[in-house]
């Protein structure tokens, strides 16, 4: 029987020192979230995550790990604000610093996803053979609009994974909360035209599996029926703007990765539970089949 590979497990920080715990806790990529153009005009008033990484984050955090990808979330495409880069400029700045996935948010056309993708392919002809291998794309779906272009936008050669981002989608839905885009069946459908694709797909993110609002173990195991490939392990699972002792951050990492990994080999084993029932099925009816045959002549 062929295992599923474990979710991979993101988590948003700019400090070196709780980048180290999480990737010897087992966290596959650290997130450096550079994002933050127009995300306080829509997300403001809110309990949000809004960071501000920089240039110098990457280097620091990618410096700190040994065998955890590096991923950052840029900025949307934009033009030159108040004498910050233009997309252009971030991007290749990013490649330079040594990023391993670049993330695209809160786009809205294919075109946005074309002038992307190009940018990622321009900087990487500059910069990615002195670290030897391309930067990896990431789009992070969470418009409407992306979501109805979607079947168009999978269609951009170059798009190596997607990531349903839950929060702006469900505030631009008006819905009252961000797990309701699984309740009616929104993630599924993107999920399964993803899927059809051959692309991977994560979507939204996890508290610890006993806490939140809807606790993570309820989530992860929704990662897990419709096939997904990785989730931002969220701030409530571990603050560390609020939990400062590094002991503490190691005690809640190494305890809560592994939760989660159990959980994932208690759905392994369930996913193979039906597919030896299918197998089973499979060769009775074969042998059904041949007995018929074997029957009639």
């Amino acid at each position: 029987m062929v295992q599923r590979k474990n979710l991979k497990l993101m988590y948003i920080t700019n400090k070196p020192a709780v980048a180290q715990i999480a990737e010897e806790a087992g966290v596959d990529w650290i997130f450096v979230d550079m994002e933050f153009i127009g995300k306080d005009n829509r997300q403001g008033g809110l309990d949000t995550v809004q960071n501000h990484h920089t240039i110098d984050d990457i280097r620091n955090v990618k410096n700190a790990v040994q065998r955890a990808k590096v991923l950052v979330r840029v900025n949307p495409i934009h033009k030159a604000v108040d004498g910050y880069f233009d997309s252009e400029e971030e991007i290749d700045a990013t490649i330079e610093a040594g990023v391993d996935i670049l993330m695209l948010p809160f786009f809205h056309s294919v075109q946005e996803v074309q002038k992307f993708i190009g940018l990622v392919k321009k900087g990487c002809e500059k910069y990615c053979k002195s670290f030897g291998e391309d930067v990896k794309t990431c789009l992070l779906l969470e418009t409407p609009e992306a979501a109805i272009l979607l079947d168009e936008i999978m269609n951009v050669p170059g798009i190596n994974m997607i990531h349903i981002g839950l929060n702006d989608l469900y505030l631009a839905m008006g819905m009252k909360f961000m797990f309701q885009l699984l309740a009616d069946g929104i993630v599924e459908m993107l999920a399964k035209k993803i899927s059809a694709k051959g692309i991977p797909f994560g979507f939204g993110g996890i508290a610890s599996l006993h806490s939140g609002a809807l606790p993570g173990s309820v989530v992860l195991k929704e990662h897990y029926r419709l096939g997904s490939s990785m989730v931002i392990v969220g701030r409530s699972f571990c603050n560390t703007n609020v939990i400062t002792d590094e002991n503490e951050i190691r005690r809640i990492f190494n305890e809560g990765i592994a939760e989660i990994r159990k959980l994932e080999a208690e759905a392994q084993k369930v996913v193979e539970y039906f597919n030896e029932n299918h197998q089973q099925l499979v060769e009775s009816v074969e042998t059904i089949v041949e007995n018929i045959k074997a029957k009639e002549a």
